[in-house]
This record gives C-alpha cells, sequence and structure tokens, in this order.
C-alpha cells in the first residue's frame, strides 16, 4: 500500500486506475471500517481510504484535540485488507487558506438532530467529502449507515452538486452486545462501557413496538433510557426513511429510529431501520 501525502501526488497516483473506490475517514480504524473497505473492494479496481480528522467538523467544545489517531496501527489494518492507497494529507493541504472561508452548507436538513447539537458539523462534513471527491475522483464512495443523517446528506449534496460519485451506504457493524462499533467506544471504560449498549436497547424497544404506531414505539425507547438515569439522552426520534421528516403517529412505512446520548463525557450515535404501523409481523 502506498501512502499518500498531497493533493498533487494522489491525483497523479489515481490516474489511469480503473474504477475507483473512496473511502472516507477520520482514523482509528475498527471492524466497521474495514467493513467499507471490503465493500469498496467489491466495486472498484483501486481502493483509496483517506485518514484526516477533519477540524471543519468539531466545535469549540468538542474532542478535536483528543481525538484518537493511531496512524500506524490503521496502516497495518489497510494493509492487512489489500488497501491500494491511503491519503493522510495535513490540514494545510486540505485547507490551504484556514480558517476555510469556503464552506458547502449543509442548509436546514443539516440544522436538526445531529446539527442541533452540533452546529455547522455538517457543513464540514460536507465540505471535506466535496473536497476529497473532487482531489480523488472516485466512481464510488462508501459510507457506513451508522451516521444516517450524515449518509443522507451526503447523498443530497452529490445529486444537488451533480458529482459523478455513486455513494453506497455499508450496514452498522456491531459488538456482540449490541453496541455499534465507534472510533469513540475506545473512550468507554468499566462500568461506562457496560451501560452503553442502552442506545441499542432503546431503539430495539422502538423495533419491537413500532407496529403499534410512532407514539408508542417512542415511549418503549424512553422507557429503556429512564432505567439508565445517568445517561443524558440528546433525542430519540423516528423519521420518514425517504425525506427524514420526523414521522406523527398517523404515520405508517419504512423508517428510522434515531438516538443520540452522552454517558459520561462520551457522545454516542445509532439508528435502526424500522416499520412503522401495520401488522406485527
Amino acid at each position: 500500500m502506498r501512502i499518500l501525502t498531497t493533493v498533487n501526488e494522489t491525483r497523479a497516483a489515481l490516474a489511469d486506475r480503473g474504477r475507483i473506490a473512496l473511502v472516507p475517514t477520520m482514523g482509528a480504524l475498527h471492524d466497521g471500517h474495514l467493513s467499507l473497505v471490503r465493500l469498496a473492494k467489491q466495486h472498484a479496481d483501486t481502493v483509496i481510504v483517506s485518514v484526516f480528522v477533519n477540524p471543519l467538523q468539531f466545535g469549540p467544545n468538542e474532542d478535536f484535540d483528543r481525538y484518537p489517531r493511531p496512524f500506524d496501527d490503521d496502516v497495518k489494518l489497510l494493509e492487512q485488507e489489500g488497501v491500494d492507497f491511503c491519503f493522510n494529507p495535513t490540514t494545510e493541504q486540505m485547507y490551504p487558506t484556514w480558517p476555510s472561508t469556503t464552506i458547502v452548507s449543509a442548509g436546514e436538513a443539516g440544522r436538526i438532530l445531529e446539527g442541533e447539537f452540533r452546529p455547522s458539523h455538517f457543513d464540514g462534513v460536507l465540505t471535506i467529502v466535496a473536497k476529497l471527491f473532487l482531489i480523488t475522483a472516485p466512481d464510488f464512495a462508501v459510507f457506513g449507515e451508522k451516521d444516517a443523517q450524515q449518509l443522507a446528506l451526503i447523498r443530497r449534496m452529490t445529486r444537488d452538486l451533480n458529482i459523478p460519485v455513486e455513494i453506497v451506504g455499508a450496514p452498522i457493524v456491531r459488538e456482540p452486545d449490541g453496541l455499534a462499533r465507534s472510533s469513540r467506544n475506545r473512550y468507554l471504560e468499566g462500568e461506562t462501557r457496560e451501560r452503553a449498549t442502552v442506545l441499542n436497547r432503546a431503539l430495539e424497544a422502538v423495533e419491537a413496538n413500532a407496529h403499534e404506531g410512532a407514539q408508542a414505539a417512542l415511549a418503549a425507547g424512553r422507557k429503556v433510557y429512564e432505567a439508565d438515569e445517568a445517561t443524558i439522552v440528546d433525542y430519540l426520534v423516528l423519521v420518514d426513511a425517504a425525506t427524514f421528516a420526523p414521522v406523527d403517529d398517523a404515520f405508517t412505512g419504512d423508517a428510522i429510529a434515531l438516538t443520540a446520548a452522552r454517558l459520561g463525557t462520551t457522545r454516542l450515535i445509532d439508528n435502526r431501520p424500522v416499520r412503522v404501523g401495520g401488522n406485527e409481523n
């Protein structure tokens, strides 16, 4: 695997490399990321994984400085998976002018749910993803479905800006106890790690009660959270899978249950597809 660090060498390295798949990451790789790599290899002749902790998507009180950066370990994992290139640029390469004066706006859809609790986060995400698309010119880009709102916004951006990249979503990878794999799971220790399954358990309760309607489903999920008083819930919602608009109790059809919660200093997100209304079976 070749490690690339500049924009120009990356563009040169990818010239005439056939069908290219990009897997954008911030490093601290785990099995969830590697599942994206394996999916990318099914779609392309050449796979490039970016490893860049993007400062533009972190707020002033978030964990940018302490975000894990085990780059040597990441390289070993990518080599084991047969990745062709790793793009590991500096901030100066990605943002020649800092702070960046040109930003891709996520609009109103980026200011709800995660956007409400992390203002400007999705603007930062879309800006770096657009930059990576321009630098690597991939045919495909693979993103995890755990970040469901992010995935929806990236799909909308590529459509709105006529970017010729096919966006591929990869299923959530979970620990044996149901916790969604995340780089931030490294922050969890002891009793806090054991309690972290509450997000998935709340989503399971929503799914199990979704045949009774949205209100009953969310009430069941909230009951799971209420049993763990130390967890601070930012949101637990059901949204239309097609539009991401919150559903009302008359809604029937495919939805996504989304949640975010804080366990101590660690904030986690998770989601689960849900069929609302209709027969329980």
